[in-house]
């Protein structure tokens, strides 16, 4: 039976490694073209674009995962632009180029990677506004920007991120928009400095920035997107209570990172309330193993941690799956994978405080704000369902309010309003968020063409 890698991001590409070290041909799905993941993504055919222009400081980094995993190719059996969108008892279906198969397997390695939060606000459903990630991807992957003049709202490292690698590219930014406070990133300047180089290059994105004069803003409250037919306008309040505006035509949002766990929730692994990350999350043993038999999680998958942690769980969990075949391990790589993954797991924490969820900003937005883009659902309607229903709505149960309104109900699957949903829903049930619980994964976890027999 096969062993499958679902991922060909840093961790992917890391566990094919060990599993072709040890002499076995797994395979490996990805939905693009290439590896590489979200942060590694190659370009184009015909591109010719410098990786240092690229990936900044992580150019080195991208070129090794890209070589290691070219040079693996005639050891592995690698299916691009292939979508695994369930997973039942060993088996896990796929779709490739509108072509569904069912691929058995003994073991697989989920390495799904993350997907931004996102913190519905006025205005958020038009033309002109994307996620971190999609102005990443737009900016990697087709050589464009999202606007000629952008503004980036949210918090977290990659706000910065993101903002400095349009700047270099040449765009012009407006303003960076962080809803945390400047005082809350400094408490945890302990904990950020055992990041080393990660932490210092994030402090030279924002002195790049400012020494630019681009606009930088601290401890926001974002009021509003506007526009008629496209984005025009971005408005916020600062941390003295003024409000502030300016013209843009596309604005980048992202409030964190979220596990893309839906495959893992389909197998039956149990998640657990991460406080820190704010963040529902796959349960795992440190090396990857879940308690679902042939199942292993790595990388951002199953809890945010970088795309350098996620280089090391990959490899990790790839020896799991080799110890869980009765295969030999390599005791010294082992020790050294664990070693590193625990070093970094203080710098992650103290990151996600430095850089909270609004869980606040959620739980308030005004009742008029579309929270289901997918089924044009607004806050104020998931909140007269939760009062209406009280008698019946457990405050355990956000899929109960699902049911109720059809939040969560469309094409993402509850991917992108389901965080915010149950903010909303436990500030009116005047309970914690976790005690809401969390949308169930249903198959398909991403949208899938639908053909008639004869085009199938």
């Amino acid at each position: 039976m096969s062993i499958l890698i679902i991922g060909a991001g840093p961790a992917g590409t890391r566990a094919a490694e060990v599993l072709v070290s040890a002499g076995l041909r797994p395979i490996v799905i990805d939905e693009a073209p290439e590896n590489g993941g979200r942060i590694y993504q190659r370009q184009p055919a015909g591109f010719r674009r410098d990786p240092r222009t690229l990936y900044g400081f992580e150019a080195a980094k991208a070129r090794a995962i890209h070589d290691v995993f070219d040079q693996l190719r005639p050891s592995i059996d690698f299916r691009p632009r292939t979508l695994a969108w369930n997973l039942r008892q060993g088996v896990i279906d796929t779709i490739c180029d509108g072509k569904a198969s069912a691929v058995p397997f003994a073991q697989t390695i989920l390495c799904t990677g993350a997907m931004d939060r996102a913190v519905p606000l006025p205005g958020w459903t038009l033309p002109g506004v994307f996620t971190l990630g999609g102005s990443q991807i737009a900016l990697k992957a087709q050589g464009c920007a999202i606007g000629a003049k952008v503004a980036f709202l949210g918090t977290g490292p990659l706000l910065y991120l993101v903002a400095y690698q349009y700047a270099r590219a040449g765009a012009q930014v407006t303003a960076v928009l962080d809803t945390t406070p400047f005082a809350v990133k400094a408490a945890q300047a302990f904990g950020l400095m055992r990041g080393g180089a990660t932490f210092a290059k994030g402090l030279y994105y924002i002195a790049w920035l400012r020494a630019r004069g681009i606009r930088i803003a601290e401890g926001v409250t974002p009021l509003a997107i506007e526009g008629s037919d496209r984005v025009e306008l971005v408005s916020w309040r600062d941390a003295r209570g003024t409000n502030h505006e300016a013209a843009v035509d596309a604005v980048a949002i992202g409030f964190g990172l979220k596990p893309e766990a839906q495959l893992a929730d389909l197998a039956g692994v149990p998640f657990d309330f991460d406080p820190v990350q704010h963040n529902w999350v796959p349960r795992k043993d440190p090396s990857g193993r879940t308690s679902v038999g042939g199942v292993f999680l790595a990388g951002d998958g199953g809890g945010i941690r970088g795309a350098d942690l996620a280089e090391a769980a990959g490899a990790r969990a790839a020896w799991a799956v080799l110890a869980a075949r009765g295969l030999a391990a390599d005791a010294r790589a082992v020790a050294r994978l664990d070693a590193t993954l625990a070093a970094g797991a203080s710098f992650r924490a103290a990151l996600e405080r430095a850089f909270p969820f609004p869980a606040k900003l959620a739980a308030d937005m005004a009742d008029e704000t579309i929270l289901c883009r997918c089924e044009v659902i607004t806050a104020g309607e998931l909140r007269a369902a939760a009062n209406e229903a009280l008698a019946t709505l457990s405050p355990s149960e956000v899929n109960r309010a699902k049911a109720l309104t059809r939040v969560g109900m469309g094409r993402c699957q509850g991917r992108v309003c389901g965080a915010a949903a149950a903010e909303v829903l436990a500030a009116a049930l005047s309970c914690p968020a976790e005690q809401v619980g969390r949308l169930r994964g249903q198959p398909p976890v991403k949208p899938i063409p639908i053909l008639p027999a004869e085009a199938a």
